[in-house]
């Protein structure tokens, strides 16, 4: 019998790699469906969504280097859009293979026809639609091949009577490469580098997921320069552990610490980092950024040099050209602060809150220390990514995924998928937003119905608390934020997953260490403070102005429990910003 395209595209994929496929079934995919069968290399995994199929592809390559995910014709496309602009911005390598409506019928207008072309050509840097049998396996691994090189979505479009027609060898490669080369600046360019780095003694380092790999040359770089060391939400997990001159965060979810050391530091180099808050870089400084990817160099500040290199070969090669600075006043001081800044955070999570208002830095603080070394949280956008940026700690061997670029709600939880069927014997914690987990609660079908041991935290503090606090920060009385939440134990316990509920305080340690225990899912429904605020590192007079204005639009509406509850579960920051 003759080997038909859908099964030539199928050991293509086992090939490359490809472990899983995450797909909903349907009739434009049912000869791809059968060959994966057929093959047995390959597992379907049957999520709820194609938007949850594509954020578990995300997360798989984040962690493996490369994954797949298939939409079926008209709404199977549309559906994966939201989890590949995702994959596609966090610099994940995803094949999205986009079935789609006979060959004969297109420009017809017929039944769930969709322009594959089109739709996906902002999320993806090959996309392309194979008309022919032949051209197919050229056309697949050129798609692979530019997800593993470029670092992002390629989609393939294939037509219904395509995929079963019998397949015509490939005439070019089948194989795909991912040749390593050193890449940094030239010698010229490292000794003007090295000399302005000599010049001076107050020097900030900044680091972001580009320099991830990079983490010893970064402490010895800030060893020899006496320089602290900031990071981005995406590079802290790559270079936070053993780094005696790290600093923290900045940022809108950072720390003040992180902040202040590029303020009051003379040259602040940008090692590996797009970092897009512009307002929390300092305008007037010597700045010096150097990223792998051109493109990037001065889009976010105005910079003294602009440098194109692989952050670990450039630092290997700039090291030798530095002398030892010996003034360590600035680092020393940079880094009290961040001890008392360190020492307030820990204040918080000492204060676990009351009955049906457990404060969330308490519940991440415990998150982080039940937690496995090598464990892999994923968070959704909003308060959760706050309390992961502050408390969950990295070790070296943990990661930490989330939409850090898209900030897409409900991210957190099929991610967990992706990542616990990449690493199997890894632990995989999902925090969750209540906000969050509700877009996307079918797939707590997925998780069983592959038992998957998830431990899915749900942050309930009955609102979309990151819109609701942005809000009152603009002076604005909060609108239509607050949700009406299901039982998600009972929701849980529906799918056939094991539920808890945490409502006191006193039990947040003894109840998390038991779903930690348990061998299998389990989601945690934690009742958390729906007035705890996130104060960013860089508060402005309008943001306490706005602050202000909302609390007092609260008073004269007659909210006046709202506006204590408020100030009551905040007397913290209160403390902080008077220190």
């Amino acid at each position: 019998m003759s080997k038909k395209v859908s099964n030539q595209l199928v050991e293509m994929l086992v090939e490359s790699g490809i472990k899983n496929v995450y797909a909903v079934a349907g009739d434009s995919i049912n000869e791809l469906n059968n060959a994966i069968k057929e093959n047995g290399q390959i597992k379907w995994i049957h999520v709820r969504h194609e938007e949850s199929g594509a954020f578990a592809a995300s997360a798989e390559a984040q962690l493996n280097g490369l994954a797949c995910c298939i939409g079926s014709s008209g709404p199977g496309h549309v559906h994966l859009i939201n989890g590949l602009y995702d994959a596609h911005r966090s610099g994940a390598s995803v094949l999205a293979i986009a079935s789609t409506c006979p060959t004969i019928q297109y420009g017809s207008d017929y039944f769930q026809e969709t322009n594959t072309i089109k739709l996906f050509d902002d999320c993806s840097y090959y996309n392309q639609i194979a008309m022919t049998p032949a051209q197919l396996p050229r056309m697949v691994q050129a798609a692979i091949q530019n997800s593993i090189i470029k670092k992002g979505v390629s989609v393939i479009g294939l037509p219904g009577d395509v995929i079963s027609e019998k397949a015509i060898e490939n005439i070019s490669d089948n194989k795909n490469y991912l040749p390593q080369a050193i890449i940094r600046p030239n010698n010229n360019d490292l000794k003007s580098l090295s000399d302005l780095l000599n010049k001076y003694d107050k020097i900030s380092i900044f680091c972001g997921i580009g320099a991830k790999d990079s983490h010893d040359e970064v402490v010895d770089l800030s060893r020899i320069l006496k320089a602290p060391v900031g990071y981005s939400f995406r590079g802290k997990m790559g270079i936070q552990y053993d780094n005696p001159n790290e600093v923290g965060m900045t940022g809108l979810l950072g720390l003040p610490s992180a902040y202040i050391s590029m303020h009051e530091s003379e040259v602040i180099l940008l090692l590996g980092t797009d970092f897009p808050y512009v307002s929390f870089i300092p305008s007037d400084k010597i700045i010096i950024q150097i990223d792998i990817n051109p493109e990037k160099l001065g889009r976010r500040a105005s910079l003294t040099m602009g440098l194109c290199g692989d952050i670990k070969n450039t630092l290997q090669s700039l090291i030798p050209l530095l002398n030892q600075k010996e003034d360590d006043i600035f680092l020393k001081k940079q880094l009290k602060i961040y001890n008392h800044v360190k020492k307030h955070l820990n204040t918080y999570v000492l204060d676990k809150g009351k009955i049906d208002a457990i404060h969330p830095e308490a519940l991440a603080s415990q998150l982080n220390n039940l937690a496995t070394k090598d464990s892999i949280f994923t968070v959704d956008t909003g308060m959760c990514c706050v309390w992961g940026a502050r408390y969950i700690e990295s070790t070296g061997k943990r990661d930490l995924i989330g939409s850090f670029v898209h900030g897409s709600m409900a991210n957190a939880l099929p991610q967990a998928i992706g990542a616990s069927l990449a690493c199997p014997n890894r632990q995989v914690i999902a925090m969750c937003g209540d906000g969050g987990i509700s877009m996307l609660l079918g797939e707590l079908s997925t998780i069983k119905q592959y038992n998957l041991p998830i431990k899915i935290i749900v942050f309930n503090n009955r609102s979309l608390g990151m819109v609701r606090l942005e809000m009152e920060v603009a002076g604005l009385l909060d609108s239509e934020t607050d949700l009406v939440n299901p039982d998600f134990k009972l929701v849980a316990e529906a799918a056939g997953i094991k539920g808890l509920t945490i409502s006191d305080p006193n039990d947040l340690e003894a109840l998390l260490k038991e779903a930690f225990d348990y061998n299998g899912p389990v989601l945690v429904n934690v009742m958390t403070d729906p007035n705890a605020l996130a104060m960013p590192p860089k508060i402005e007079l309008d943001m306490i102005g706005g602050m202000e204005s909302s609390m007092i639009k609260m008073m004269m509406e007659g909210n006046y429990k709202e506006v204590i509850d408020t100030i009551e579960s905040n007397y913290k920051h209160i403390e902080e910003l008077a220190d």
